[in-house]
């Protein structure tokens, strides 16, 4: 047994002996590997045992090793690092700046499923046989997914995505370079007024973290519910209750799906509603709680802005047969007003690729769209569309003429009309 291995198994033993809990108790933790790393140096001095090198790395790796989560607790700390996930024990793969890479961590099948018990430990959540997938949120906020065999052809297969908090408003978001300052000013404006929005774009587009930057701009006299399959939204807002899905128990009972959250946020008094991620048929829910007149937002997996419309009136056909287009297409019209698609380019970046208004008409089958700003060559431009509900804006005190018609932005078609 080296040195290394040698201070962890005391480390292990005096914290089941002392009942320590290194999460609420950190630095003790530290401190009780730091005396037994130097304790170890002193009595190794004689020869009878391993040397240790490098003491702070040692101490680094117990610390880790007990602490934390092992040899993934680097890639935890390292700010750069966006997504951690696990193929096989020896295949460990990080992505870093957007860009993914093997790394030299190795593991074993023991090691994988002991770090799993440890990171569901205080999530409430389980993997078995009978639920052979889970979600959760970490302590930091990262969320975990894990699928086991035998959906899994043999190995445990595990994905961390870290919540790297690199911008909480819209203006960090253009610092960053993911959109003009026009484009946030309109957006910022758009939720001010209360218009509803949806954010939509690929895996790792950068949703969540524009759902935070819009949701930053909620006026803070506001009441937010949020409902998600698992917590990621951080609103920095006075006035929030966030809600979560929860899986059902080992007698099959006690599921609460996100739909169920949805209704029970319009009994709490909401006066904006924030849904993580639809997916399914509580996009029925959501539509009919923004067509109530309570603002929201939500976000989408789509290709593209238009792609993310005829999404959403799909969806709601999940929701049972008796829900058909002839309700749905026109109730998504007059309940979306603004949406919002993301991309990630092959550099890693991620920016806001269009921006799009829903004015409510519908021919046909097909709702109508008009660009706001629109992607021409790498730059984001304004479009030739406006957004709808005037009377929104000049009611929150905004002169939309004002932020939407400039020396080099499309001029308002209706010259000389006040809503």
């Amino acid at each position: 047994m080296d040195a290394r291995a040698r201070v962890e198994t005391e480390a292990r033993e005096l914290v089941r002996q002392r009942g320590i809990d290194p999460a609420v108790d950190p630095d003790q933790m530290r401190r009780l590997i730091g005396d037994l790393v130097a304790d170890y140096e002193d009595r190794s001095a004689s020869g009878a045992m391993p040397m240790i090198t490098d003491s702070a790395l040692v101490a680094r790796q117990v610390y880790d090793a007990v602490a934390g989560y092992g040899a993934l607790q680097p890639f935890l700390d390292d700010p750069e690092i966006e997504e951690i996930w696990i193929n096989e024990p020896g295949r460990v793969f990080v992505a870093r700046r957007g860009r993914s890479e093997l790394t030299t961590a190795i593991l074993d099948d023991a090691t994988v499923r002991d770090l799993v018990e440890r990171m569901l430990k205080t999530s409430g959540r389980r993997i078995d046989l009978s639920t052979p997938f889970v979600d959760a949120t970490l302590s930091d906020g990262s969320r975990l997914h894990v699928v086991i065999p035998d959906v899994t052809r043999r190995h445990w297969s595990v994905n961390i995505r870290k919540f790297v908090a690199t911008a909480h408003s819209l203006d960090h978001l253009v610092t960053l370079g993911a959109l003009p300052d026009a484009a946030a000013r309109f957006l910022e404006a758009a939720v001010v007024a209360g218009l509803n929005l949806i954010v939509a774009g690929g895996t790792q587009a950068g949703k969540t973290t524009m759902l935070n930057c819009l949701a930053a701009a909620i006026p803070p006299r506001e009441r937010v519910i949020t409902c998600e399959e698992v917590f990621e939204l951080q609103l920095p807002l006075p006035d929030v209750v966030s809600m979560q899905t929860r899986q059902p128990s080992l007698e099959g009972t006690g599921e609460i799906r996100l739909r169920r959250l949805v209704k029970e946020a319009l009994r709490m008094r909401p006066e904006r509603i924030i849904v993580g991620e639809v997916r399914q048929e509580e996009a029925l829910d959501l539509l009919i709680a923004l067509n109530s007149g309570l603002p929201g937002m939500c976000t989408l997996h789509a290709n593209s802005a238009r792609e993310a419309i005829t999404k959403l009136c799909t969806l709601p056909l999940l929701a049972g047969e008796n829900v058909g287009h002839r309700f749905v297409v026109p109730t998504v019209a007059a309940s979306v007003d603004v949406v919002v698609h993301l991309r990630r380019d092959r550099g890693g970046h991620r920016r806001v690729s269009e921006i799009v208004a829903v004015p409510g008409r519908v021919e046909g089958d097909v709702i109508e769209s008009a660009e706001l700003f629109v992607t021409r060559g790498d730059r984001l431009c304004r479009g030739d569309g406006w957004p709808p509900h005037v009377e929104r804006f000049t009611a929150a005190g905004i002169d939309l003429i004002q932020l939407l018609a400039g020396p080099e932005l499309t001029p308002y078609p209706y010259e000389g009309v006040v809503a």
